[in-house]
């Protein structure tokens, strides 16, 4: 029996037999890589750590002072800050620190990120 005999006795559906246990096999091998490159991956953990955040000021607005308020307000701003620019320029206080700031009696403005 020669090669081109045992061509000619094969059916059509024994090579999708053959086929299917083929990509079969390729499948299995493909997805047992896969779980020892999950086994040999390192462990990711995400904290949560408070960060200061320094505004970036001008050098116009760092000659005036660090923080901004208003006259008619009790919260205190970066200058930076959406709340800083509500302020009118007549209605604007200006403070070096956080404590003249607070001396004077005001308090962070909740929506301006790393305030104290």
């Amino acid at each position: 029996m020669s090669i081109k005999d045992i061509g000619q006795k094969i059916k059509p559906q024994d090579y999708l037999v053959v086929l299917i246990i083929i990509l079969v096999g390729l499948a299995g091998f493909g997805l047992g890589r896969l779980s020892v490159i999950e086994k040999s991956r390192e462990e990711v953990t995400i904290s949560r750590t408070a960060a200061v955040v320094s505004p970036v000021l001008s050098s116009a607005t760092e000659s005036k002072g660090l923080l901004v308020a208003s006259k008619t307000g009790k919260k205190y701003h970066f200058p930076t800050c959406a709340g800083a620019a509500q302020i009118s320029e007549k209605n604007k206080i200006w403070f070096a620190s956080y404590a003249e700031a607070q001396k004077a009696g005001y308090t962070p403005a909740a929506n301006c990120p790393g305030l104290e």
